[in-house]
């Protein structure tokens, strides 16, 4: 069965923001190689339509940063799934629009042979591991306190509990936590 990995920066305190916080070379190396291991990307409107409006761009067009080039074309070629109730289509290439989440549709697509499966959207990898679909998170830790913004796991209806599996640092600061759910009912220590 495929692997549906949850993978998103947040900071310090919480917040996650593709506009307020940029990573540096070695976390972007990171996203890469875990593109690189994928063939599935999902999304939601707000993240598909803020990638949407950079990236291609500069698949078309490099702008000299080799990491970033690289992203952009790894990204440009992925499949993506979009879910949204809004947006009446999708135009970046590879990409299917959805209107619900039914969990019985993303078992099947984990059970479906290829490689593993990303989402990258704040309020999704909330509802994917509310409905228990969610077999790591790779959080991206970066080291910077913004304050206020959206917090990563904001309405969470259920308590989720998770066990670290190991970690990643950066010469930056910034670290990869990888989680992966905990057993429910399992003495904690």
């Amino acid at each position: 069965m495929r692997k549906l990995i949850a993978a998103l920066n947040m900071t310090l305190d919480g917040f996650c923001d593709h506009t307020a916080m940029v990573p540096t070379e070695g976390l972007h190396q990171h996203y890469n190689d875990l593109l690189k291991d994928a063939d599935t990307l999902i999304y939601g409107r707000t993240t598909y339509q803020l990638m949407e409006s950079f990236w291609p761009e500069i698949a078309q067009n490099p702008n000299g940063d080799k990491v970033e080039e690289e992203f952009a074309v790894l990204i440009d070629n992925i499949s993506k799934i979009v879910f949204s109730r809004t947006l009446k289509k999708v135009d970046w290439k590879n990409s299917t629009l959805k209107r619900e989440i039914v969990k019985e549709e993303i078992l099947e697509l984990k059970r479906q042979g290829g490689k593993n499966i990303l989402v990258g959207s704040r309020s999704l990898i909330v509802a994917f591991a509310q409905l228990g679909l969610v077999d790591e998170f790779q959080l991206g830790l970066l080291p910077i306190v913004l304050g206020s913004g959206l917090p990563l796991f904001k309405d969470v209806g259920d308590r989720i509990d998770l066990k670290l599996l190991k970690t990643k640092t950066f010469g930056s600061g910034a670290a990869v936590l990888y989680y992966e759910p905990a057993q429910r009912g399992v003495s904690k220590e």
